[in-house]
């Protein structure tokens, strides 16, 4: 099982390239950075019903934040956890993610969602009643701007005509889309435009990761499961493990350099423990 690292890349705390460096350093896979555009000012309340953590209103811009990871690296796998591509410009988007994977040598990874906070999704033009459809067509459409030398898309909520757009992803056919979420549907957006299922909270997903091994076979795809959310502790890693994740990633701090490094050296531990290594 691969590891990597997840951040909310915060101009308080240390920076995208530093951390990119010691992510690498010390033989992870990926660094994955969040995405907010702004939190309103009347929505600083989480999901779970607690404040907002100061990182979500001081997050670096996602693209900007990848690319000085990329830069800063030779062989460390860039991406977004996630990108919140439903309040997003497809064609801006893709022209990002083209050029992010072109400039690192073709190391960037698209995770994608459709978001939770429908106060910030309306100050985009976003009905959060339908983000899941748009969602989609967002991710379809720039499918095509990768794929084609001349692309056009013509859905619902998306619609353009014979655009050219370079660079063209390093990737072929395109960078890996990670679909996040864990709600009811998810897993038929991961079979309908997904490469990889990206789940918070995946010890809490294990049956799921069966169904989706087993839809997948049965429509003769394999599709590999990231889990966030992965603890610095060698049993749960082990069940992850033996669930069939492919890679557990862990959150580290939005903090200064000491408070990061002791973080990984904690999930350093249990994945040594996990291994046989301590």
């Amino acid at each position: 099982m691969e590891t990597a690292i997840s951040y909310f890349a915060s101009h308080e705390a240390t920076g995208p390239g530093v951390l990119a460096a010691l992510v690498e350093e010390r033989g992870h896979v990926a660094l994955h950075f969040a995405e907010h555009t702004h939190i309103p000012a009347g929505s600083t309340v989480a999901p779970d019903g607690r404040p907002l953590a100061r990182k979500y209103l001081h997050t670096y811009d996602l693209f900007v934040a990848l690319t000085a990871a990329a830069q800063a690296t030779s062989r460390l796998r860039v991406g977004s956890g996630i990108c919140l591509v439903a309040q997003r410009d497809p064609i801006i988007t893709a022209k990002q993610v083209a050029s992010v994977d072109h400039l690192s040598g073709g190391r960037m990874e698209l995770g994608v969602g459709a978001g939770w906070n429908r106060e910030e999704m309306a100050n985009h033009g976003l009905d959060a009643r339908v983000r899941m459809a748009v969602l989609r067509e967002k991710v379809e459409a720039m499918k095509e701007i990768w794929s084609a030398e001349e692309a056009s898309y013509q859905g619902e909520y998306v619609s353009f005509e014979r655009i050219l757009s370079w660079p063209k992803p390093v990737q072929r056919p395109h960078p890996p889309i990670l679909v996040g979420g864990n709600g009811p549907t998810v897993l038929d957006r991961v079979l309908a435009f997904g490469d990889v299922w990206f789940p918070n909270n995946a010890i809490d997903e294990l049956p799921r990761i069966a169904e989706l091994r087993a839809r997948a076979e049965a429509a003769g795809r394999r599709i590999p499961v990231y889990a966030m959310d992965a603890p610095a502790d060698a049993a749960a890693l082990e069940r992850l493990r033996a669930a069939g994740v492919e890679r557990a990633i862990h959150w580290v701090p939005s903090a200064d350099r000491g408070q990061i490094e002791r973080e990984l050296d904690r999930f350093g531990a249990a994945v040594a423990e996990l291994n046989g290594e301590a």
